[in-house]
C-alpha cells in the first residue's frame, strides 16, 4: 500500500496508517509530496505545507508514487506482487490519478478527493477506483462526487463508491473519534478491496 497524504504532508497520522495496515499484513508506505522542496522533518500542525503544495506536480507526484512502488516490490519492501495506493483529499484524488500515470496498480482508494482534479486523466485510467466520499462534504458537494461517478461508468472505469452520509471532510483522520462507525466501515471496505484485487 502507498500511502498518500493530505495536503499537510507526511503527517504523524499518515506514518501510524502505514504501521496500521502493516499491522494487518499489508506492505505499506507513506510518501512525502514535500521531500524536494522541504527539509525532512517537522509536520505538524504548525508546518506551513501550502508553499509546498503550489511546487507538486502531477508528475513529481507519480514519480514519488513510482518509487514507492519499485520499493514495494524489491526484497527490501517486501517483495509484495500486488500494489495499491490511498490518499486523503489532495491525496485522494492523487490516489485515483494514479489509475492513469500507474495502470498496472491493483487499485486506487481515495477519500474525499476533489473529482476536478482527477477528472483530466479519466480517459487514461485503467486501474480500479474505490470513492470513499463524505457526505457533507463542505470542499467536494456529494452532486460533484456523484457526476464524477457517472463520468467514469461513461468511460469504463471500474469503480466503486460509497457515501457516508452526514460525515465531514476529513472525518477518517482528523475527526476519527466522533466518526468511528464510518471509519470503521471504510477501514473495512479497504481491507475487503485489497483482498478482493490483490
Amino acid at each position: 500500500m502507498v500511502v498518500m497524504p493530505d495536503v499537510r504532508g507526511l503527517h504523524q497520522f499518515y506514518k501510524d496508517l502505514a504501521v496500521r495496515f502493516a499491522e494487518t499484513g499489508t506492505d505499506a508506505v507513506a510518501i512525502d509530496y514535500f521531500g524536494r522542496t522541504a527539509a525532512i522533518g517537522d509536520r505538524s500542525e504548525a508546518f506551513e505545507y501550502m508553499p509546498h503544495v503550489e511546487k507538486t506536480t502531477n508528475e513529481n507526484i507519480a514519480a514519488d508514487v513510482g518509487a514507492a512502488i519499485a520499493y514495494l516490490r524489491s526484497s527490501e519492501g517486501g517483495a509484495v506482487r500486488s500494489v495499491f495506493t490511498v490518499g486523503f483529499c489532495f491525496g485522494g484524488s492523487n490516489s485515483w490519478n494514479q489509475s492513469a500515470f500507474h495502470p498496472d496498480l491493483n487499485g486506487c482508494i481515495g477519500f474525499y478527493g476533489r473529482p476536478a482534479r482527477s477528472e483530466p486523466f479519466i480517459s487514461k485510467m485503467k486501474a480500479r477506483l474505490l470513492l470513499l466520499v463524505a457526505g457533507a462534504d463542505a470542499a467536494t458537494t456529494p452532486e460533484q462526487s456523484r457526476e464524477f461517478e457517472a463520468k467514469l461508468s461513461a468511460a469504463g472505469v471500474p469503480h466503486e463508491m460509497h457515501v457516508y452520509e452526514g460525515a465531514p471532510h476529513s472525518f477518517f483522520d482528523r475527526r476519527y473519534a466522533e466518526w468511528k462507525d464510518a471509519c470503521d466501515d471504510a477501514w473495512r471496505r479497504i481491507l475487503d478491496f485489497v483482498k478482493k484485487y490483490s
